[in-house]
């Protein structure tokens, strides 16, 4: 059943529902590129906090290399020396593991901003099925799991040899090397199979976002008659009727403004109103092209003028015509008269000016 409700789900998440399952707090996830951030942020930690963190470990523990005859035995002495040395071993620390966190806090933040749902709270039986469970881990999701963990390890495993493997006569003389020396030499090589390692989750990561998307999306498809409900749904909410005619009235308005190069006039009040008027031999009467008032009157003006439109102030008449007539629709008989005289100056001008021109 749940295959066949599946293959149903043939269309592309809407905007809803996807923003409902960021709300449920189900969002694309990659482990690996939280794992990149934090490789990232310790090979920082190891490259800039690691020498002062080593020396003070170093320096706190040194009486008990250097001279371990030395230390009083008796309980108070003990304790005073285990103080100081837990604190300087909190100061060494703190500072690279609080890079690690906030890597790590950096790489989920990148990925989605912070969802606080309570779904995922609730208490639910699959959580707690052993059948449920042998699901995810032997399902296609936890095989698919298994097969990117084994790359990785191998891709992984690869680099870190291919860069450890040539340094490996200077590795064994490191042991007989002082101590002063050892710890420069081991971060540097630290840091170089860090590099590696880092050039390599790079690809790694950005494949598995990828990946992790893809299947996300998947997983958000709905069948048509989902699509359908949500449609109704939407119908009946307020706001989205509201941005639905928002949207209804800016592409009549952009139509609207495509047709005032098509006008024959345009009748002005001469600010507020404007009134584009189209007319050719064998229609029945002029046709209203566009409408508007205050900026859209402008707009249609400067439209106008940009086309050599004629623009004639007669407010009385535009207003008229604004009032009484839509877009796309003839003119009223009562405005006949007024309209004909507008049209017919036009006329005696445009051929006055042709004339003029053949001279």
């Amino acid at each position: 059943m749940a295959d066949q409700d599946d293959s149903e789900k043939t269309e592309e998440p809407t905007h809803r529902k996807l923003d409902e399952a960021q709300k449920k707090g189900d969002v694309v996830k990659s482990q690996e590129i939280s794992t990149w951030f934090v490789m990232t942020g310790a090979a920082v930690a190891i490259a800039l906090l690691a020498p002062s963190s080593a020396s003070s470990l170093a320096g706190s523990l040194k009486i008990f290399l250097a001279q371990p005859g030395a230390i009083p035995m008796d309980a108070e002495h003990l304790r005073h020396i285990w103080l100081a040395v837990g604190r300087d071993a909190f100061g060494a620390v703190i500072a690279p593991l609080g890079v690690l966190v906030g890597a790590a806090l950096f790489g989920h933040l990148i990925q989605h901003a912070p969802v606080f749902t309570a779904e995922s709270m609730k208490p639910k039986l699959s959580k707690i099925s052993p059948k449920e469970g042998m699901k995810r881990l032997f399902g296609p999701k936890g095989l698919m799991n298994l097969a990117k963990g084994v790359v990785k390890l191998a891709v992984v495993g690869t680099v870190c040899f291919l860069i450890v493997w040539p340094e490996r006569d200077q590795l064994s003389l490191m042991m007989t090397w002082d101590v002063a020396l050892l710890l420069p030499m081991f971060q540097a090589l630290t840091l170089k199979v860090f590099a590696g390692v880092i050039a390599v989750m790079t690809i790694v990561a950005a494949l598995d976002y990828l990946f992790e998307r893809l299947q996300w999306m998947k997983k958000q498809r709905m069948s048509i008659q989902e699509v359908k409900d949500e449609y109704k749904q939407m119908e009946g909410d307020p706001t989205v009727k509201a941005k639905l005619r928002q949207i209804r009235v800016e592409r009549g308005r952009k139509r609207m403004m495509a047709a005032v190069p098509t006008a024959t006039v345009i009748i002005t009040n001469p600010t507020h109103y404007a009134v584009a008027l189209r007319y050719e031999q064998g229609m029945g009467a002029p046709v209203v092209v566009a409408k508007g008032v205050d900026a859209v009157a402008f707009r249609i003006r400067e439209v106008g003028q940009e086309h050599d439109i004629p623009i004639i102030e007669n407010p009385p008449l535009a207003r008229a015509l604004h009032a009484t007539v839509q877009i796309d629709e003839e003119i009223k008989p009562e405005h006949y008269k007024a309209v004909a005289e507008v049209i017919g100056y036009v006329m005696r001008l445009k051929a006055k000016m042709s004339r003029s021109g053949r001279r």
